[in-house]
């Protein structure tokens, strides 16, 4: 039985351990010993992508905003879809997952890191988010967050920032008209639509989504708002 190997760990700023491993040509990224996502269950981050920047590729979105670098699966597709001039903004917190896709997941998706379209934001995309909104940066085509397990099953406690009147003032903020933010979610959140909407989004979705290819149940979510055009 082949091993699982232990490629990098760190610390996240609430002192949970993050870590990458590799089991048979498989990747996992793990928080204090609970897998948080893997490179043979690709599905729903993908689809994150394609859920928030519909449309038939290239897509409209030019300017497109990640939270969380994670394998790279949601940046791919967002390359995939998206035409020569689009510009794909990855924020990741830790500077080692960046390190380890570079190091580590180059024939997985760490090459894709070096597309001129990309730029890793070392930080949390609630500030690239901020800039956005007080006009430090252009406004955002779309916004796909896949920071946390949901908005009430939080990966780090800073994270609840989003969630709340001023975070989702500040993503309605950095949007430019029509633009569309997508939260990836493990499980559902009731009445996150409603909350959207509450806060001046319109044309509110909720698209269930398998976690892999041959699951049976439509277990993960995916939701969105639209800014009016």
């Amino acid at each position: 039985m082949k091993p699982t190997l232990t490629l990098g760990e760190t610390r996240t700023p609430d002192g949970s351990r993050f870590s990458l491993h590799e089991h048979d040509g498989d990747y996992f990224l793990k928080i204090n010993g609970e897998q948080l996502m893997s490179s043979t269950w690709t599905l729903s981050e993908r689809l994150l992508a394609d859920i928030g920047c519909p449309g038939e590729p290239p897509v409209e979105a030019k300017r497109i905003l990640i939270g969380g670098l994670g394998l790279g699966f949601s940046m791919k597709r967002a390359l995939e879809i998206t035409g020569p001039d689009a510009e794909v903004v990855v924020a990741e917190l830790l500077p080692e997952v960046a390190d380890w896709n570079r190091e580590h997941l180059q024939h997985v998706n760490g090459h894709l890191m070096e597309d001129p379209r990309v730029e890793i934001y070392l930080g949390d995309v609630y500030q690239a988010i901020l800039e956005a909104a007080k006009g430090k940066r252009k406004k955002w085509d779309a916004i796909l967050l896949d920071t946390d397990n949901g908005p009430t099953s939080l990966i780090q406690p800073q994270n609840k920032q989003m969630y709340d009147r001023r975070g989702f003032g500040m993503i309605f903020d950095s949007l430019a008209p029509g633009a569309r933010v997508a939260f990836w979610a493990a499980d559902e959140e009731p009445g996150f639509e409603k909350r959207l909407r509450k806060y001046g989004f319109r044309d509110t979705e909720r698209h269930k989504i398998k976690p892999h290819e041959r699951a049976k149940k439509a277990t993960h979510r995916v939701y969105v708002g639209v800014k009016p055009g």
